[in-house]
């Protein structure tokens, strides 16, 4: 089961969270030869709000830490105020093997518009 963490973007601002994946004992999972992907929506079936986020495994794997980004013009296309929800998952290289280690809420806090 993935673990559950929420998150907060402000629209039109640079977003990034660094994320750690633990094993069932709370000590970092090392991401040696892991690839990560995440993605957002507006709903678990949402077919027209899905949003892919960068997902990167820090460059030290045995840490367990995948940073979490999006670009200012990406987070300016999001609806605001809102919720989305979204999920991160790892994938093994060697055998293509994915586990979804961590899932939950993201709130977008509405910016000042000027368009």
């Amino acid at each position: 089961m993935a673990a559950r963490a929420n998150l907060q973007i402000d629209r039109g601002a640079t977003f990034s969270s660094d994320v750690t994946v633990s094993d069932t004992d709370g000590t970092a999972f090392d991401l040696t030869g892991y690839t990560a992907a995440a993605k957002m929506a507006k709903g678990y079936a949402s077919t027209q709000t899905r949003v892919i986020i960068t997902a990167a495994v820090n460059n030290d794997p045995t840490t367990g830490v995948i940073t979490l980004s999006l670009t200012a013009d990406q987070t300016k296309a999001l609806d605001a105020p809102a919720r989305y929800v979204y999920d991160v998952e790892i994938t093994k290289t060697s055998d293509s093997t994915v586990t979804r280690v961590i899932e939950g809420l993201i709130t977008i806090n509405p910016d000042v518009t000027t368009d």
